[in-house]
């Protein structure tokens, strides 16, 4: 794969995951923060591609 390429995969990625972090915080600081576990869900789509990646998991809220 080009450098091109490369670099602006890895561009996406961190926003991806900057801005995720970030409005998750936020979400858990609105909801109050508690120990609760949630289910999350990320999905990045290439409609272009006809690509869609689906990836689950769960986050501890904090206590």
């Amino acid at each position: 794969m080009s450098d091109d390429f490369n670099m602006s995969m890895r561009k996406f990625l961190k926003q991806v995951g900057v801005t995720s972090q970030q409005a998750i915080e936020e979400a858990m600081r609105n909801a109050g923060g508690s120990g609760k576990t949630y289910a999350v869900k990320a999905v990045v789509t290439i409609e272009e591609l006809d690509m869609t990646h689906e990836v689950t998991g769960e986050i501890k809220g904090q206590d």
